[in-house]
C-alpha cells in the first residue's frame, strides 16, 4: 500500500524487483497474482492512457531531444509561461547553468543532449516532470549523475513540491 500524496522509497540491490514495481504502478505489467487497485479502483478497469498522463516518471537514463532547452522543458506546450520554466529550472538547480548557455532557453542541446553533462540532463528531466506537475511522480535513480550537494539540494527541493503528490523514489543507495 502506498498512501495517497506520501513519499515512499524503494532501495536496493540491482535485481531486488525495484523497476518490476515501476513497470507495476505504470501500468507497462500486471500481476500475475493478486489484484492492484488506484484509490479502491482495480487496475484492470482504468484507462491506461489516463493513468499513465497523471504520472510524472524520471529516469537515470535522461530523455533530451535535440532542440532547444525550452521545447525540452516544455514539450512544445505554448501554455507553460517562461516565469513558470524559471521556477522549475530553479528547483532543479538547473536555472544557473542554462542561464549561462550562449542562447539561455533557446540554447540547442544536441543530439541526446551531447552538448551538457549527464548531471545536467538529469536536472533538466527533473525540471520537464516538475513543470508537468503530475499526481504522481517516480523518481527512478533520477539523481545518480548529480554530485552530492547538488542531489541533497534537488531532493529537498522535490520534497518540498510534492506535498500534494504521491512520490516513489527507487534507488541503490539510501541517500
Amino acid at each position: 500500500t502506498i498512501p495517497h500524496r506520501a513519499s515512499v522509497a524503494f532501495v536496493g540491490d540491482s535485481g531486488s524487483g525495484k523497476s518490476t514495481i515501476v513497470n507495476l504502478v505504470t501500468g507497462l505489467l500486471s500481476p500475475s497474482a493478486g489484484t492492484m487497485t488506484l484509490g479502491g479502483v482495480d487496475y484492470r478497469a482504468l484507462d491506461m492512457e489516463s493513468l499513465r498522463s497523471g504520472i510524472g516518471y524520471v529516469t537515470q537514463e535522461s530523455v533530451v531531444f535535440n532542440d532547444s532547452v525550452k521545447n525540452n522543458l516544455t514539450l512544445w506546450d505554448p501554455d507553460i509561461s517562461e516565469k513558470r520554466v524559471e521556477k522549475g529550472l530553479k528547483d532543479a538547480r538547473a536555472f544557473d547553468f542554462v542561464n549561462d548557455m550562449p542562447e539561455k532557453l533557446e540554447s540547442l542541446l544536441g543530439d541526446h543532449g551531447m552538448n551538457i553533462s549527464g548531471g545536467q540532463r538529469q536536472r533538466l528531466t527533473i525540471t520537464r516532470e516538475l513543470l508537468r506537475d503530475t499526481p504522481i511522480l517516480i523518481l527512478d535513480e533520477a539523481t545518480s549523475a548529480l554530485d552530492s550537494e547538488t542531489e541533497q539540494d534537488v531532493q529537498a527541493n522535490i520534497e518540498r513540491l510534492s506535498d500534494d503528490k504521491t512520490t516513489i523514489i527507487i534507488a541503490h543507495r539510501l541517500s
